[in-house]
């Protein structure tokens, strides 16, 4: 306690166990039987698919042109059983990676659900929206709203068309490495007991081998994590998430403009927002970003969402209808100083959120992966023409990047999340505007940060919602909802610090929106099948690793 009677505060990292690299780096030979390809793509997401589909078109225009790559194998491996069934996104698309990767065909040939015609954007209290003039950084005038997951098996058939190879429900365990570089992945086994010990539908696990490697797995990644750690790439500052919790509705009232927030029900000091996405005549997004930098213990993202849900404007939208699907994902926010030093190494590429392409002033990411995945296709057309795939061959990816508006685009914002943890939402957000109106050159330099582990959080919390079932919901409730199938009897994938207190582990089950972590009297309770792989507590508590093929949400329209 304090002097004043209040409890100390709490670090989330000083009860963070270590990332285990050994699990993710395997300095061993394949297996005798190891699957044979020239590239693999880790992730089936919006980057990794995009990745290979363009490579798969550089490969077949080589073979027309009589060019002497000849034939190669690509393969994408994805730990979801299905497409699209771990891809959350809010999701306002820019569409310029669409158009760049099928230039042929038309706007209305892309799975999008519509065009913006309109956008608002309030500062809220308890009971009142103000419209405030939109941000041009919030302007999305051209874009087009859209499922991520509808985006994903579109982008999915056109990969296979390609002649690429697609492998759903093989989540990746680990590099497998020879010296300094990758040759390989190994996926997971599944059909483990509780016990970690091969139960009645045991398949062990399958080796891959790939002349390069494409890291596209998504946000906290953790093979990224590893690869980076293991050689020595860090960034100038260290990497900053938010959570996301979404929901989709079936309404009765049509939403015609896309709408974000501001304020309520986020605490002053918080950092973050929610929206209102149209999708259809009959569909409605609603969900809230959080950082995860919040210095509250009791902040809980999910309760945070129900109350949004009943102000006056979110609940004229979304009272009679039916929510249909919920989910959750962590968002890298870190922005340019947060990048890795490099994004390339011997036999490897690291793509999409995973590399931490995101820009939070203008809530885009989609893009920047795709590009991404793009550029890294290029990279290694030109390295397996000249047979050549070391680090240096590979290189010419990370000035692509640099080159394009991926880079010109984070850099100009590059201060302006961190503006936030240094000065408020009040503070920060005036200095966000300055920093608008220079394109960046204010304040000069680099901003620092502090990684959201290291903050220290207080007992001060949020009011808690009873749910009625109707318009607000529990946490088991919501975990229903993502379509988890996970085996009640699968082992844990979650990594846990000893000898936790009562006040971590409470702080864990208010930060995990799927309600994995609860406290018994003293003792942390974990329940690792209720997880759908958002990767909170990876940030700041419990460390998230791979599990059997399949687990974990299956999201449909997300």
């Amino acid at each position: 306690m304090t002097p004043s009677g209040r409890p100390l505060p709490i670090v989330p990292g000083q009860y963070q166990p270590a990332l285990p690299i050994d699990r993710f780096i395997v300095a061993e030979p394949p297996d005798a039987e190891a699957v044979p390809m020239d590239v693999v793509f880790v992730g089936g997401g919006p980057a990794g698919l995009a990745g290979a589909i363009e490579l798969a078109r550089l490969a077949r225009a080589d073979a027309e042109a009589g060019g002497s790559l000849g034939d190669i194998q690509i393969a994408v491996l994805e730990k979801a059983g299905a497409l699209g069934e771990h891809c959350l996104s809010g999701a306002v698309v820019n569409p310029v990676a669409f158009r760049a990767l099928f230039p042929d065909l038309p706007d209305s040939e892309f799975p999008f659900r519509s065009k913006v015609a309109g956008e608002r954007v309030y500062f809220m209290t308890g009971s009142h929206a103000f419209r405030l003039p939109t941000p041009p950084t919030m302007r999305n005038h051209g874009n087009y709203v859209g499922s991520i997951c509808e985006m994903v098996r579109w982008l999915g058939e056109k990969a296979e068309a390609a002649g690429v190879n697609l492998f759903t429900g093989f989540p990746v365990a680990s590099l497998l490495v020879a010296g300094d570089r990758v040759v390989g992945v190994r996926t997971t086994p599944s059909g483990l007991a509780r016990d970690g010990t091969p139960g009645p539908g045991y398949t062990p696990p399958t080796d891959l081998t790939a002349r390069v490697t494409v890291l596209a797995e998504g946000t906290r990644g953790a093979l990224t994590q590893a690869y980076c750690r293991w050689r020595g790439i860090g960034s100038p500052n260290p990497p900053l998430f938010a959570l996301g919790v979404k929901e989709l509705w079936e309404t009765t009232r049509p939403l015609d403009t896309v709408v974000h927030t501001l304020g309520w029900p986020l605490p002053n000091d918080v950092f973050g927002g929610s929206f209102l996405y149209p999708l259809g005549s009959k569909q409605v997004a609603v969900g809230i970003v959080v950082g995860l930098d919040y210095p509250q213990a009791a902040l809980d993202v999910h309760e945070l969402l129900q109350r949004l849900k009943l102000h006056p404007l979110v609940r004229s939208y979304l009272e009679g209808g039916e929510m249909v699907e919920w989910g959750a994902k962590t968002i890298p926010e870190g922005g340019y100083w947060a990048l890795p030093d490099r994004r390339y190494g011997d036999g490897l590429l690291m793509t999409g959120d995973a590399a931490g392409f995101v820009e939070v002033a203008s809530l885009k990411g989609i893009h920047y992966a795709m590009q991404s995945g793009i550029f890294a296709a290029r990279a290694i057309f030109d390295a397996l023409k000249k047979q050549d795939t070391s680090a240096a061959a590979l290189a010419p990816y990370d000035q692509m990047v640099k080159d394009s508006y991926i880079t010109r685009d984070l850099y100009e914002r590059r201060n302006m999340r961190l503006a936030f943890q240094h000065g408020g939402i009040y503070g920060g957000g005036v200095k966000a505007g300055f920093m608008t109106l220079t394109r960046g050159a204010f304040p000069g330099g680099r901003l620092t940060s502090e990684a959201d582990a290291d903050v220290a959080r207080t007992a001060d919390g949020v009011m808690r919602v009873q749910p009625d079932g109707k318009l607000t919901f529990s946490k088991l409730d919501a975990v229903f909802r993502s379509g988890n199938a996970t085996r009640d009897d699968i082992p844990s994938h979650l990594i846990v610090g000893q000898d936790i207190p009562p006040a971590m582990a409470d702080f864990y089950s208010h930060l995990c929106p799927a309600g994995v972590y609860e406290r018994d009297g003293v003792r942390l309770v974990v329940s690792p099948a209720n997880c759908v792989d958002c990767k909170a507590t990876d940030d700041v508590g419990p460390r998230w690793t791979p599990r059997e093929g399949g687990s974990g949400a299956k999201y449909r329209s997300m």
